[in-house]
């Protein structure tokens, strides 16, 4: 039998999503980021999860937290502010009531991690490595809505001493692919991230969010109930990707970017900055399914350039 040609301009270049981040194996790059409606059985009813590279948990702290006084939760011009003070069960919790549901998912599970103290994320490293699914622990360095003891600056993430300790302890600790979550507020992210790769890590995620408050002009106070949260969405886009721009020229380790990725062409854009993978975060709350629509979009632009491995646009964009 004699095989038909293909029609011209019918041929698609086939495309390798694939990427590594240290042991970490993703089937694509799109990554649902912690603290979103993308962690959770709910969103199971508006998207296929297995479908994308890996889904992050909402950040576990040792013991319960009832996070910080509402409102949690206010819209701001062109993004979110949000003050939930990583408010979680606890390690156990997780354990019993977690862990179940994300054994049933059939794509990597990334463990994000917080505590106050040294002993507390050593403990939580142990508890989260003997999960089967976990396949790597994103340390949570950054969140703007808590208050950490042991460091003198109120992030860890802003301390480089607290976050060579913290990356060269857990190294020690856990086999699995150790991801610091580093923040955007600091004199120079580059040598944030330099310590961390130094002390270990196989990859840094950045950025987490902006701290900003709103006011109501009726009550005359916060709209927070914390005052203060931390600002994502669109309106941070620029700013993330200039993070993510100068830490890829700084390391050699992978760069996981997120910060105001709505759709596909956001995500592209910090692919070419030098993201190895992207997480989506506030657009979960906009469009649950956004993220398919994101990878859908990728592979739509690889095929118009005719790029046949995603690893071709990792930091692409050149000055």
């Amino acid at each position: 039998m004699v095989k038909k040609r293909p029609r011209r301009g019918t041929t698609r270049v086939p495309q390798k999503l694939k990427v590594k981040i240290g042991k970490l194996e993703l089937e694509n790059p799109v990554i649902l980021a912690s603290g979103t409606a993308g962690f959770g059985r709910e969103i199971r009813e508006f998207l296929d999860i297995e479908r994308l590279g890996a889904i992050v948990t909402k950040t576990i702290t040792l013991h319960k937290k009832e996070g910080n006084p509402p409102p949690r939760v206010v819209e701001a011009p062109w993004g979110l502010l949000n003050s939930i003070g990583l408010a979680n069960g606890g390690i156990k919790d997780f354990m019993f009531e977690q862990v179940p549901f994300l054994e049933s998912l059939r794509i990597p599970v990334i463990a994000s991690i917080s505590g106050d103290i040294l002993d507390e994320f050593i403990k939580l490293a142990e508890e989260v490595s003997r999960v089967g699914c976990v396949r790597a622990i994103e340390v949570n360095l950054s969140c703007p809505n808590v208050i950490h003891k042991g460091t003198r600056l109120p992030l860890l993430a802003q301390d480089r001493t607290a976050v060579e300790k913290i990356v060269s302890t857990l190294r020690k600790t856990t086999e699995k692919t150790l991801i610091p979550k580093l923040s955007p507020n600091v004199t120079d992210i580059k040598e944030i991230a330099k310590a961390a790769e130094g002390a270990g890590c196989d990859a840094v995620s950045l950025v987490n969010t902006y701290p900003a408050m709103l006011v109501d002009i009726h009550t005359m106070r916060p709209r927070l109930g914390n005052v203060c949260g931390g600002l994502s969405g669109p309106c941070i886009k620029p700013l993330a990707l200039k993070c993510v721009w100068d830490v890829h020229s700084a390391i050699d380790v992978p760069v996981i970017g997120m910060g105001g990725i709505m759709d596909a062409d956001d995500a592209i854009e910090f692919i070419l900055c030098g993201s190895s993978a992207v997480q989506v975060g506030t657009a979960n709350f906009v469009n649950p399914s956004a993220s398919l629509g994101i990878l859908e979009g990728i592979e739509q632009y690889m095929a118009k350039k005719g790029i046949a491995d995603i690893m071709d646009l990792v930091g692409a964009a050149k000055a």
